[in-house]
């Protein structure tokens, strides 16, 4: 799927937005299945390459988040909808991070290297709690900015160019792969 970018106005207005969460109807109808699918193939794509995705991205302002859990074996991506963090532990710390939706930019955001999440669970809507750590955590917290219509250039110390964008997605730009379908303009 085409993922918003900041460049388009339009597109920069959805991000923007504050998500909602689902109901549990919602959540066991074949939208959300399709919802689902969607974000775990776009987030996995080749031509994105991403470790995590929020459905505003994607044009859909509802709480829900697909994540590449690095802290798990074999590094899955799942999804969680109407996740919150309800607790961060110990002192930030500065890393690198880039977004799908600010392409060719990178910045240097301070974040927990550990946080407490609640989420509906898929299979039985229970809610249920985990605590999130390392990269994984940065993953959360960046993608939960999203549902809550905040980029890491909102919270980045510093923004910058980031040169082998261009290179690595050239082919894809050249192919139109980057393109926002006429349906959305």
């Amino acid at each position: 799927m085409y993922v918003l970018d900041v460049a388009d106005k339009a597109d920069s207005v959805v991000l923007r937005m504050q998500c909602t969460d689902l109901s549990d109807e919602a959540l066991r109808s074949p939208q959300f299945q399709v919802l689902k699918q969607k974000l775990l193939s776009t987030v996995q794509s080749e031509q994105q390459g991403g470790v995590g995705l929020a459905s505003p991205q994607i044009g859909i302002s509802r709480n829900v988040i697909a994540v590449c859990r690095t802290d798990k074996e074999g590094e899955p991506y799942e999804v969680y909808p109407n996740i919150k963090i309800v607790s961060f532990v110990g002192d930030k710390v500065e890393g690198p991070e880039g977004c799908l939706s600010v392409p060719p930019y990178r910045g240097m955001v301070k974040r927990y290297q550990e946080i407490e999440i609640s989420y509906k669970d898929i299979e039985t809507l229970e809610t249920k709690n985990e605590t999130i750590k390392g990269y994984a955590a940065v993953i959360f917290q960046h993608e939960c900015d999203h549902l809550n219509g905040v980029l890491y250039t909102d919270r980045a110390d510093t923004v910058y160019y980031n040169s082998s964008w261009d290179e690595e997605r050239k082919e894809f730009k050249d192919k139109g792969l980057y393109d926002k379908p006429q349906w959305m303009k």
